[in-house]
């Protein structure tokens, strides 16, 4: 496994050019660009402005891994969704022309004005769509384990199933909803086979993170993990202690 970081939030005030220069000598090997953040790297950008941001992580030992969207496709209103995935296929036109691996999108909720079945119905029909578009342009589509009611590994393991297709997978987010009797470990052989890539939050948290590693480690996971925590106001001096932990913690 890899270590990364997500924008969100320690790097949110963090430019493009400081976010590698910074993660570099870091040891953080892999960055996921979090729409809206100060990096600028969104669909609005120019073809010259995407190759520039392509060359650049090029020349770079850390690699432009995904975007983290905000595309959701929950809603019982065909036209929002309809929207939402017109916006994902924009940053997989991004993730295509800068060079990254898959974009991140998330449920975010049940509507309780529709039966679970319709939504999660609906959510995989804008997941397969999405997915027929990355195959395409040769990017993924990660799922978020998110959402408050979303978030429950047997709700995201029935989105898989309705999405059934082989460029959508998921995003795990290491939830507290995953952990049952103190253990990861029936939410993760749930939904393993559809895992791509894994968010890790407070590693010093009750969290399980060296069961969760082992399992990744013997799934044979070899994508990264990347740190998700909360804003530091020393965000150098956190990062070098979140991979000493992370270190730690992925011991065999």
């Amino acid at each position: 496994m890899l270590l990364g970081a997500v924008t969100y939030n320690v790097l949110k005030d963090w430019d493009l050019e400081t976010i590698i220069t910074k993660l570099e000598p870091l040891g953080f090997e892999a960055v996921e660009l979090r729409t809206t953040h100060k990096h600028g790297v969104e669909p609005s950008l120019s073809k010259a402005e995407r190759e520039r941001v392509r060359e650049r992580f090029a020349r770079s030992k850390v690699r432009l891994l995904s975007f983290g969207t905000t595309c959701e496709f929950h809603s019982p209103d065909p036209a929002v969704r309809a929207q939402q995935v017109a916006t994902g296929k924009e940053f997989v036109d991004l993730a295509h022309d800068t060079g990254a691996w898959g974009i991140k999108v998330r449920p975010n909720g049940l509507p309780k004005e529709v039966p679970e079945q319709t939504t999660i119905a609906n959510i995989g029909a804008a997941l397969r769509e999405l997915g027929d578009y990355g195959a395409r342009m040769g990017v993924e589509i990660w799922l978020e384990v998110h959402g408050r009611d979303t978030q429950n590994p047997p709700v995201c393991a029935a989105i898989m199933r309705a999405a059934n297709h082989p460029q959508v997978g998921l995003c795990w987010n290491s939830n507290p909803t995953d952990v049952v009797n103190g253990s990861v470990r029936q939410s993760f052989d749930l939904l393993r086979r559809w895992i791509r890539n894994v968010h890790i939050t407070e590693l010093a948290s009750a969290y399980p993170y060296r069961e969760l590693f082992a399992l990744l480690r013997t799934s044979g996971y070899n994508r990264y993990t990347l740190c998700e925590a909360q804003a530091s106001c020393e965000p150098e001096r956190f990062l070098r202690w979140y991979r000493a932990l992370w270190v730690e913690l992925n011991r065999a």
